[in-house]
């Protein structure tokens, strides 16, 4: 079964991607801001990173560059609503495996999760 972590300091956002992915099968944690992400991934070493960007005490950039440097196995699948070229660019350049804007379609944020864990 696979891990993933979801990271997002919205409510609504981290109910809805933990019931969709627990429903497609994976094994889900969650976190609601970039520090509990840091924790989690240390804990469980997750196959994939569901990321938000603008978050408290540790913004999304920072816990991809960490994720990169220490476990660069762990895909990084960027979610934000920063969706200027210059901040795709910077998250890609960061080491993110993909980056999708907000809003973003369930059915395809499956899909391409599925295809980076395969």
């Amino acid at each position: 079964m696979n891990k993933i972590l979801i990271v997002d300091d919205e409510p609504n956002i981290l109910l809805s991607l933990e019931y969709l992915f627990k429903k497609e099968g994976f094994m889900v944690f969650i976190a609601r801001d970039g520090e509990e992400a840091l924790e989690i991934i240390t804990e469980t070493k997750p196959e994939l990173v569901l990321l938000d960007i603008m978050m408290p005490k540790v913004d999304g950039y920072e816990v991809c560059k960490y994720i990169k440097e220490k476990y660069a196995k762990i895909k990084v699948v960027f979610l934000s609503a920063k969706s200027k070229q210059q901040d795709v660019q910077k998250g890609l350049n960061l080491g993110a495996d993909l980056y999708m804007t907000k809003p973003f379609g369930n059915k395809d944020l499956v899909s391409k999760v599925k295809n980076l864990l395969n």
